[in-house]
């Protein structure tokens, strides 16, 4: 296997040249897209590049103290964006989300650097902050689609919901068909991506791995960890984040609190 072919900033800005096409599609069709795809495109561009100096910095320090402040950062940034995805206040679901997430990363980042990897120091960053991005960006849109089907379902079906408090069940009983049904739709996506990985498509780690000169199996070997490492979180945060999300959310009336930002 050869190693890494790097691509020098003059060619990645010539290549960059081919984000015309979709802006002239834009402008063809007149989707009015023009402003948020010239914004998108600049901060994909200047995070990457500043996350990418401030990673070279992180791997060379290899602290302990620095990288589980960056993980801490990483957990509220995708908690907060989950959240405002969602369009859904902040401020009453901010510790449900949080909370469902750190549950579900925490042990799965233990296993895979304290059994299986064992990385030296077991803190490396170069394996910490990567696995745990991995993990999380993949558990986001997860957690977006049950949050918005969970307030959804209260809307649409106000009466169903209201007809079982008034049978005598409990706000979380009356609730729970709901959350079973959340649960299926967040579920959903990664299923069908997991049954066509490999047919259809290559994921992202492991064809990131080959290409960088790492022997294929090997690649398989990893990215077979990671995408089961990232179902096993997306259940267990999705549904801590769901289970509390209606305990903080309901009043013991079965009076909902919060709702979908119109």
């Amino acid at each position: 296997m050869q190693p890494t072919i790097d691509i020098s900033w003059t060619q990645l800005a010539l290549f960059m040249l081919v984000l015309s096409i979709p802006l002239l599609i834009n402008r063809f069709l007149k989707l009015a897209l023009g402003k948020e795809i010239t914004v998108a495109i600049f901060r994909m561009t200047a995070q990457l590049i500043l996350v990418g100096l401030y990673l070279e910095f992180l791997f060379a320090l290899n602290s302990l103290a620095l990288n589980l402040i960056w993980l801490t950062v990483m957990l509220l940034i995708g908690a907060s964006a989950i959240i405002g995805s969602a369009k859904l206040p902040k401020r009453p679901l901010f510790l449900p989300i949080t909370t469902g997430l750190l549950v579900g990363i925490t042990p799965l980042m233990a296993i895979l650097l304290l059994i299986l990897l064992k990385p030296t120091p077991v803190y490396s960053a170069q394996y910490l902050i990567p696995m745990a991005g991995m993990l999380l960006g993949n558990c986001l849109s997860g957690n977006i689609v049950a949050l918005q089907r969970l307030f959804s379902a209260f809307d649409e079906k106000k009466d169903q919901y209201e007809g079982a408090l008034a049978l005598g069940v409990s706000p979380y009983q009356a609730a729970f068909p709901f959350m079973q049904s959340a649960l299926k739709q967040s579920f959903a996506p990664i299923l069908a991506s997991m049954t066509t990985t490999g047919l259809v498509t290559l994921p992202g780690m492991m064809t990131g791995q080959i290409l960088g000169g790492s022997d294929p199996m090997v690649a398989i070997k990893y990215q077979l960890i990671i995408l089961i490492a990232i179902f096993v979180m997306l259940t267990v945060s999705v549904t801590l984040s769901l289970t509390l999300t209606i305990k903080s959310c309901i009043d013991p009336s079965g009076l909902i609190k919060v709702g979908v930002k119109k």
